[in-house]
């Protein structure tokens, strides 16, 4: 009886909390979100990250209920709740989740205390233990005080607080938020962040967060799916993204700053740019062309003994944690280096750009990554 008890309990751990499979999403002749496959386990939090336009917001928009899917399956929990062949669409009140959207959605006529107590009362909850419940939300998000304003009354970033106390409120397994901070200043987004990963780790649910901001991916997430044109780019941990970016799109879009592409060809023995030996071509076996990925850290502004060297033009550079990183031209392609201390030069001046290390990954001309 007990080890029946053990592999029921296993098998209920194994179960992904979120399983995606094949899912598509067409608006008349434009593909939307393009076969995407996703699972995470309970209790994670996963960040769909990308550019405008890349299908992140559509993509939750069905995990929320809101859109059915062209093709495809998705499954809360291992629950079936939309699958694109069949037409099965579960109700979006009946998926146990929560949705916290971009404009927070509050409703104008009703208080903090109202916004938040119109869930609980849909879902059927008791007078009593609705408002145990609100005293509860209200203290844990420190709105307290607000409980008898109106939205009109309060700021913006009291405003998410409140969508977000509304959306936790009847204790949703599945918590879904459509780039929540994109509204507010950039101190209180930083601040927002550290509060929602509060959030995160008390309440447990598993959460799906949509922002095009790839800071907030790398500091929130425990898995990261980068979008780009409605496909999945590469999905994993974040730091399985940021050392390991199997395309340049991922190596260019993640990490700050993000990483330089350098193109190269074959010459003889070496892969070289600009006429300047970079690394082996054994690197790129049986091509004639290629890109190497290096790290702003991999380069730096001034000569350097033994190392590769070429002249850039000068553009502009910030200071960064007793560092400075310093943006150079060389042609066309536009580089980041970093430089210890303060440095500053005339725009348009020549410098010496040195790379200090081999290549970080090494891409074909089509962007996959060909080297480990």
């Amino acid at each position: 009886m007990e080890n029946r008890m053990n592999v029921q309990s296993r098998n209920i751990a194994a179960t992904p909390a979120i399983s995606i499979t094949n899912l598509t999403k067409r608006f008349g002749g434009h593909t939307a979100v393009d076969n995407v496959n996703i699972s995470v386990p309970p209790g994670s939090f996963l960040v769909l990250v990308g550019p405008s336009g890349c299908g992140k917001s559509t993509l939750l928009r069905m995990l929320a209920g809101l859109e059915p899917p062209t093709e495809g399956e998705i499954s809360f929990g291992g629950k079936l709740v939309s699958d694109g062949q069949s037409g099965v669409m579960t109700n979006a009140a009946a998926r146990d989740a929560g949705l916290v959207f971009q404009s927070y959605a509050l409703w104008p006529h009703k208080t903090v205390e109202g916004n938040i107590d119109w869930p609980l009362k849909v879902a059927n909850w008791s007078k009593k233990d609705r408002a145990e419940r609100i005293d509860e939300v209200l203290k844990f998000l420190d709105i307290e005080a607000l409980r008898d304003r109106y939205p009109a009354e309060i700021s913006g970033g009291q405003q998410q607080r409140v969508a977000i106390a509304r959306t936790i409120g009847p204790r949703p397994g599945i918590l879904l938020l459509d780039e929540p901070l994109s509204n507010l200043d950039a101190k209180l987004r930083v601040d927002m962040r550290s509060e929602l990963m509060r959030i995160h780790r008390a309440t447990k649910a598993t959460s799906v967060y949509v922002t095009h901001d790839q800071v907030e991916a790398m500091t929130m997430a425990t898995h990261v799916a980068v979008l780009r044109d409605g496909k999945v780019e590469q999905f994993g941990p974040p730091d399985a993204l940021l050392l390991k970016p199997q395309t340049t799109f991922v190596a260019t879009f993640l990490g700050t700053p993000a990483g330089n592409l350098v193109p190269v060809i074959r010459n003889g023995a070496a892969l070289s740019f600009n006429g300047i030996d970079l690394a082996s071509a054994d690197l790129a076996p049986g091509l004639n062309h290629a890109q190497l990925l290096y790290r702003a850290q991999d380069m730096t502004v001034g000569s350097r003994e033994g190392r590769p060297g070429l002249k850039a033009i000068y553009v502009k550079s910030a200071p960064i944690a007793g560092q400075s990183m310093v943006t150079c031209l060389i042609g066309g392609l536009r580089v980041t280096a970093m430089v210890d201390g303060f440095f500053r030069a005339e725009p348009g001046a020549e410098v010496d750009l040195t790379f200090l290390r081999a290549p970080d990954a090494i891409f074909n001309t089509d962007g996959k990554r060909i080297s480990t």
